[in-house]
């Protein structure tokens, strides 16, 4: 694969995750993960730090699948959605099929009526991995950029 060809079906697969939530499909989501996979989010000075909690952490798809139930049937919360503005990925390392790459993001916040905040911007550190043609992630740790982060992530980033 091209590096014009790679960069461009890592934009295009980040484009179709940010609209999965954007959108709220998130029974989709954790579709875009291979079956053992990480995914966290964390705030850029635990992630330079190396500290390995998350603010959301999860070590499979099949915590993704409970994440998401959850949401929607056990946890109360203000109903809101996400709009992502994605950067074009910068292709880090690619070797047997996968690829490494960060992605820089920033998310605004709507409430219910109709207040917008930026939420969250910040960057995904990805590795992919490339399953039957279809690409998938096997890693994603979601580094926001502050250390303040709103009491209500409920939705994945």
């Amino acid at each position: 694969m091209t590096e014009t060809t790679l960069l461009e079906t890592i934009a295009r697969f980040n484009c179709v995750y940010a609209s999965c939530i954007d959108e709220n499909q998130l029974e989709s989501w954790p579709e875009y993960f291979v079956d053992d996979c990480f995914y966290k989010v964390t705030t850029a000075d635990n992630y330079q730090k190396g500290r390995p909690a998350g603010l959301i952490y999860a070590d499979s798809k099949g915590m993704l699948k409970d994440r998401i139930s959850a949401l929607r049937e056990a946890n109360v919360y203000e109903q809101h959605s996400y709009r992502h503005i994605l950067s074009m990925p910068i292709i880090k390392l690619e070797s047997d099929g996968n690829v490494s790459a960060e992605t820089s993001f920033s998310v605004t916040r709507i409430m219910r009526g109709g207040q917008m905040d930026i939420f969250a911007t910040g960057k995904y550190v990805d590795e992919f991995q490339c399953c039957d043609s279809n690409w998938r992630l096997r890693k994603r740790v979601v580094v926001c950029d502050s250390i303040s982060i709103d009491t209500l992530l409920a939705i994945p980033l």
